[in-house]
């Protein structure tokens, strides 16, 4: 209780559902923060051959995130020291005044961060006034998630790098897979034929060399030769690496680093390009982890 985790929701065949951070909020109460899926369309039919009497719905639950260096004194100006010593990962449930809220230390960014879920809608034109007040000294400017601050981190957006057609040892997420615990669950006999067998292609991070790129909107070919082999799903010019990097959906015997491929960007060209370690930066996630004094 008071922590999260992040989960996958896998199918029978072993295919990516969802990947959502999982709260225990009590004893015997959960919620699944979930990305942008049909999740409870497939909760539904797992309802329906259950046996069992679900009530399946969304709570009134809004979320907003506060990520980056600075998000640590916004939330302290926002909700006083209570914040500060909150483990990654944790959670603390919280009242702004009269908001309910829960705050926890996770995000979609790579850098320290939190997340608010406000727990009654009609709070929102208030919070939201009252977190860009805290957050006017330091500069906080809303926008959407910074697409390219989570490739950096290697970061997966469900619906782009992985999907229904991925399995999790496809994208790298294989060490969220526990064959071994006593519980059974969806997709499980699947993933352990998958394991012993080994897949035949893996997500790998990619440098695309040449001048500043956009973020991709469609899945850009990869050649290996001549041969077209997979295809890019995440691509963006870093800032701070000074390269344009991202995801590679590619065949196993190419996943080598220093494996030079070509991407063929659409009006752009064809731009060479190779296979590089990933996350690109802080592998070891110490950025987000950082202990507050």
């Amino acid at each position: 209780v008071g922590q999260g985790k992040y989960v996958l929701i896998t199918a029978g065949d072993g295919g990516i559902i969802n990947d959502p951070v999982l709260l225990r909020l009590a004893e015997n109460r959960f919620w699944l923060a979930a990305a942008d899926s049909d999740v409870l369309l497939w909760a539904r039919g797992v309802r329906l051959n259950s046996g069992l009497e679900v009530n399946i719905f969304e709570p009134d639950v809004s979320p907003l995130q506060i990520q980056g260096p600075k998000s640590k004194a916004v939330m302290e100006a926002l909700l006083g020291p209570q914040v500060t010593g909150l483990g990654y990962y944790h959670f603390i449930e919280v009242n702004l005044d009269e908001i309910p809220l829960i705050v926890t230390r996770t995000g979609w960014s790579g850098e320290v961060g939190y997340e608010i879920y406000l727990l009654n809608s009609r709070y929102g034109p208030d919070l939201w006034g009252r977190v860009l007040t805290a957050g006017q000294p330091h500069g906080l400017v809303p926008t959407g998630p910074s697409d390219i601050r989570r490739i950096e981190a290697g970061i997966l957006n469900y619906g782009a790098d992985m999907t229904l057609d991925n399995n999790p040892y496809e994208v790298g997420l294989g060490w969220l897979v526990d064959l071994d615990q006593e519980h059974d669950f969806i997709g499980r006999d699947a993933l352990a034929r998958i394991k012993a067998r080994g897949v035949d292609r893996k997500q790998a991070g990619v440098e695309i060399l040449g001048e500043p790129i956009s973020m991709n909107m469609v899945k850009w070919p990869v050649y290996s030769e001549k041969d077209e082999v997979g295809f890019i799903t995440s691509a963006v010019y870093s800032p701070r690496l000074k390269m344009n990097i991202g995801y590679a959906n590619i065949p196993l015997e190419l996943v080598g680093l220093g494996t030079q491929l070509t991407v063929s960007i659409p009006e752009v060209g064809d731009r060479k390009a190779r296979v590089v370690r990933k996350p690109f930066i802080d592998p070891e996630k110490s950025i987000p982890k950082t202990t507050f004094s």
